[in-house]
């Protein structure tokens, strides 16, 4: 009786062991399929990019768009253009940027554009609608800064704030903090 105790008892031990063994290369397998899948999200976010598309388009959101594709296609994942939409606003051969906000501007009325690129009744200058010459009225502007502006309203859209400006070259914090009570965006 003795033997078969010792016998019964030796069986148990065995399997305990084998169990806790195969518990750990579970646990083990566990951890290997979690960094490989958090590998394989990396990789699928290096493939992927995801935009903001807003404006005049008829869905706008966030959109997620192969690596390398253009704005064209993410405006149309939004559901293409609205009627109002300014076309030649936006570069839409240019190829997106992860995490971008893609603006498509509405087209100004008759006789607005003109009115709107004029220095305002309260004496500051609109940076989405102002000519070469009254960018170069605002302190620290001159002709190759103001046309660099135009030149980044025309490739980005339109300014979204007055310190999107300091994205431009050669216009930083010392610039800027001398025209942020000269400009405005509307």
């Amino acid at each position: 009786m003795h033997r078969i105790l010792c016998y019964c008892l030796g069986i148990c031990i065995a399997i305990c062991i084998l169990a806790g063994c195969q518990k750990k290369e579970t646990v083990q397998l566990e951890e290997v399929t979690e960094k490989e899948d958090a590998t394989e999200e990396e990789e699928v976010s290096e493939n992927i990019q995801v935009v903001y598309v807003c404006g005049a388009v008829r869905k706008p959101g966030v959109y997620r768009l192969p690596a390398g594709s253009r704005i064209y296609e993410a405006i149309e994942m939004a559901g293409g253009m609205t009627e109002k939409a300014d076309k030649a606003a936006l570069n839409q051969a240019e190829k997106i940027k992860d995490e971008a906000q893609i603006c498509v501007p509405e087209k100004a009325a008759e006789g607005e554009a003109a009115q709107e690129s004029q220095t305002k009744d309260d004496g500051k200058i609109n940076l989405n609608t102002a000519t070469e010459e009254e960018l170069m009225t605002l302190t620290g502007i001159g002709q190759s800064k103001a046309k660099s502006i135009i030149q980044y309203r025309e490739e980005k859209g339109r300014f979204q704030s007055i310190e999107e400006i300091m994205e431009i070259e050669g216009i930083k914090s010392g610039v800027f903090n001398k025209i942020k009570e000269q400009i405005v965006v509307r």
